[in-house]
């Protein structure tokens, strides 16, 4: 059938209006989401989604009314039903509908919204590797939840946009943090240099697959510190990981080749990794 659409139980069409008026997830931004990738028909990393998500709906104060089963029979429902062997899930869970006012509502019932597309990214990207742009750190500062509120990450990737690079990385106190929709680590003598973990950046978790399922069998050593954006230039290798960029290779920094401006070896050996973890997961191998 192709991208489908879930609400309140029920498959719709993504054409059909569904969201109330007052949802605060519309009206405020009150609310999380969750994007997961499926690959041969199975989705990937489906349990470090579905944990994150409850740990933003306990730091948001959200109750959490459908169980890790629950979840796990909508993503299978929707695969079945939409008929996508290789696509992409988003979710989002609202507070839910309630009069507009600031403050939570006495009652509440959270609002489930899930939607399936077939994939659409430019694979080659992968080989050839991206430019990205070092823009300002403007987002609020619990960027640990991954709420709705994303107006800073926008902005951030529009600027990449009109820059034609493929992602934004931004500073905040002179440090990169990350990219608007992925991590960024950089290597320097067969080093990975990242964030550390804190409110100021997401936990990504393809970031946490690769720094402690894939690095470790490399030999390499990891440092979560923070870095600029001038050490960065200085970088080795340098590349972003996400649900959807996977393991993105960045050649040039804000217009600047990053090394000889070629997709390094240790980028390639994470790539592999990564693709041999979707494969093991998903019956590729």
């Amino acid at each position: 059938m192709g991208a489908l659409g879930y609400i309140d139980g029920r498959i719709v069409d993504l054409k059909e209006l569904v969201v109330a008026m007052e949802d605060r997830g519309y009206q405020f931004g009150d609310g999380v989401y969750e994007y997961a990738k499926v690959y041969n028909g199975k989705c990937f990393s489906l349990k470090p989604h579905i944990d994150r998500l409850y740990r933003s709906l306990r730091e948001l104060k959200i109750p959490a009314v459908f169980t890790y089963p629950e979840m796990e029979e909508i993503h299978e429902r929707l695969i079945a039903e939409s008929g996508i062997e290789n696509g992409g899930i988003y979710l989002q869970i609202t507070r839910g509908w309630a009069p507009r006012a600031h403050a939570f509502p006495d009652t509440v019932v959270p609002c489930l919204t899930m939607t399936i597309r077939p994939s659409a990214f430019d694979a080659s990207q992968w080989e050839t590797g991206v430019g990205v742009l070092a823009v300002p750190d403007e987002r609020w500062l619990r960027c640990d939840i991954k709420s709705l509120n994303l107006l800073g990450n926008v902005l951030g990737k529009q600027k990449a946009k009109e820059a034609h690079c493929y992602e934004a990385i931004m500073i905040r106190d002179n440090m990169v943090t990350e990219g608007t929709s992925s991590n960024f680590v950089i290597v320097k003598d067969e080093v990975l240099w990242t964030y550390p973990v804190c409110n100021l950046i997401l936990k990504g978790v393809t970031r946490t697959r690769v720094l402690e399922e894939i690095v470790p069998d490399l030999g390499l050593s990891v440092l979560e510190k923070a870095f600029t954006v001038e050490f960065a230039k200085g970088a080795d290798e340098a590349f972003l990981t996400g649900t959807t960029t996977e393991i993105m290779p960045v050649v040039s920094i804000s217009g600047k080749p990053v090394a000889d401006g070629k997709v390094g070896p240790i980028t390639r050996k994470i790539q592999k990794g990564y693709k041999d973890l979707i494969a093991k997961e998903c019956g590729l191998a």
